[in-house]
């Protein structure tokens, strides 16, 4: 028999996945999700060995080829290098496909592997996944086997318990053009990224949809509550209608502060090219004021110089001002991480 079987990075999901990181920037986040990505490739390499002796890790050998323990391998992906664990058998014969023999760059699946964690895929979905990870036609058991053996990882992570209160919440969805039952179809994959009490970054979901929309953000936010979120000091959001009635529904006492930066690209949308230099740097005086107060008297002479030609910008401003300045409640330091969402967008980016 070969040599014990090596324990999973991740095998205490139940915990938060970033407690053990000191996050500075949100690659400190990635760093978390490279270890879920190489769990899951180390299962799925489990699986196909699994496949190639036809008996599972535990049973009884079929033959006189049996395992052989494991090698260590670096790979590389999008956001760096990652070591895994590939599986060998003793007389040499099997060869992996997910990581092929010689392969190091696996950067073009590791998007599909992180998908997987998404939440409402079916086993179905999973095995989609699976098929185009490998690139070629795979036989039913085959693919049985490694959906079997990775829906754990990926039910353990999804399910895990939450903390009971998070400083910060940020809300964001990537969207991606996929292949669906032969059609290409629009898929949002909606992300909510968090900070712990103790200043910590942990990726709390995960979630498969559609598209982006505040009916199924109010199931991501039911979803946080059932796992155990009792309550959110401040949410991140972009100026999606009806996310922040959404986020009141379940969190009533949760302050909103919604994106400065998703605001200046709406509420300028239809400015003049020959004016926005300018326009910009007027409105630069009021969400860069030291008061709120400085700032309403910034947003006045912005109305006053720019109010006739450009009515619909002051409309946006004013009309949203009271979740535009909910961080000039909070010290200088925090303001920035607070009015963008580029915490969360540049996670997603990466």
């Amino acid at each position: 028999m070969g040599r014990k079987r090596p324990e999973r990075k991740n095998a205490m999901l139940i915990k938060a996945i970033l407690e053990s990181y000191q996050p500075e920037t949100a690659q400190d986040v990635q760093e978390a999700l490279k270890d879920l990505t190489a769990d899951l490739m180390e299962e799925m390499l489990m699986a196909e060995l699994d496949d190639h002796l036809d008996y599972e890790y535990g049973e009884k050998p079929l033959s006189l080829n049996t395992r052989n323990g494991y090698s260590t391998k670096t790979v590389k992906g999008t956001n760096g290098e990652m070591e895994i664990n590939v599986p060998r058998d003793r007389d040499g014969s099997f060869e992996p496909q997910v990581v092929k023999k010689y392969e190091k760059d696996i950067s073009n699946i590791e998007n599909q592997i992180i998908s997987m964690y998404g939440r409402g895929m079916t086993t179905r979905d999973i095995s989609a996944h699976i098929q185009e990870i490998y690139g070629f036609g795979l036989s039913k058991s085959t693919v049985s086997r490694i959906t079997n053996k990775i829906l754990p990882t990926i039910e353990e992570w999804r399910q895990r318990p939450l903390e009971k209160v998070y400083s910060f919440v940020f809300m964001d969805a990537i969207h991606y053009n996929v292949r669906d039952n032969g059609a290409v179809v629009k898929k949002a994959v909606y992300i909510v990224l968090a900070y712990t009490m103790d200043g910590l970054k942990e990726v709390l979901g995960m979630y498969v949809g559609e598209n982006e929309s505040s009916k199924y953000w109010l199931m991501v936010l039911n979803d946080l509550k059932n796992r155990g979120v009792e309550d959110v000091l401040i949410f991140s959001t972009d100026n999606l209608p009806g996310f922040s009635q959404a986020i009141t529904a379940v969190y009533p006492k949760a302050e909103i502060q919604k994106c400065i930066i998703h605001q200046i690209r709406n509420s300028t949308r239809y400015v003049n090219y020959k004016d926005i230099r300018e326009l910009m740097k007027d409105l630069k005086t009021v969400y860069k004021a030291n008061t709120e107060e400085t700032a309403l008297i910034q947003l006045g002479y912005f109305e006053d110089k720019w109010g006739k030609k450009y009515p619909s910008c002051i409309a946006s401003w004013r009309n949203n001002w009271a979740e535009l300045s909910t961080f000039f409640k909070y010290p200088p330091e925090i303001r920035k991480l607070m009015y963008t969402t580029n915490t969360i967008e540049n996670f997603n980016s990466n």
